[in-house]
């Protein structure tokens, strides 16, 4: 069975280092589903077996009983060359991603291709609810929508998003932290304006700041709209 092909092959590339490394990034995995496999040898591993006829079995053993091969399912459906099988197939399996890592290494090659087609389903992603779904669609649509395709109402919906969870507001700032680099003029109301909450604020100056993409002149008028007093003075005027 590939199934057992593929845990032999993630056991026989096994980096115990690497294992006790991945397992502090990840709190949401529990330490006894990590095998400890490199990012390049999934990523080789995935395109070895993508094009084999039985590969749908892997892909449809849900829920895979390792990190390691929740990582692999990500690789794989990212090579996925057909729009329809990839879509189908993240739709399948993004009820399963349980952890930032996983969600964000899925990214289908194929999705750049289909951008007016993957509007519809990434708006879905976005209202669903589950912390990962909501995060690998807010992703996409950072990673689509932020250049030629772009549009004020996108900004919009993930400003709209309320949510508690740490990983979907850092998928915000992260998201803001992006359009400034590449849409100043559009995403900086949402920080002068106080639009974001004031944790997902402070964490989007944060990566701005950090980003090389952000012009030095905009980093420090950034800067000012981090300032405590600013805020006060917002306060005050209002």
């Amino acid at each position: 069975m590939i199934r057992d092909e593929i845990g032999a092959e993630l056991h026989r590339h096994q980096d115990i280092k690497y294992r006790d490394f991945q397992v502090r990034l990840i709190p949401t995995v529990d330490p006894g589903t990590v095998i400890g496999v490199r990012t390049p040898e999934l990523r080789a591993l995935a395109r070895r077996l993508k094009d084999r006829a039985d590969i749908r079995d892997f892909l449809d053993d849900l829920p895979h009983g390792t990190f390691d091969e929740n990582q692999l399912h990500a690789f794989i459906i990212s090579e996925i060359r057909d729009y329809a099988a990839c879509l189908e197939a993240v739709e399948r399996f993004l009820p399963y991603v349980d952890n930032w890592a996983t969600c964000d290494q899925l990214s289908p090659k194929v999705f750049g291709k289909h951008r007016a087609e993957l509007l519809t389903p990434i708006k879905r992603w976005i209202a669903d609810g589950r912390t990962y779904t909501v995060r690998f669609g807010i992703g996409m649509l950072m990673q689509h929508f932020l250049d030629g395709d772009f549009d004020p109402a996108y900004p919009a919906l993930v400003a709209s998003v309320r949510s508690e969870e740490y990983y979907v507001r850092m998928m915000i700032a992260w998201y803001f932290a992006t359009a400034l680099a590449k849409q100043y003029d559009a995403a900086l109301p949402y920080l002068e304006e106080r639009r974001l909450d004031p944790w997902t604020h402070r964490q989007t100056i944060r990566k701005a700041l950090e980003s090389y993409r952000v012009s030095p002149e905009h980093k420090a008028y950034l800067r000012g709209l981090a300032d405590k007093k600013y805020d006060e003075r917002v306060r005050n005027v209002r």
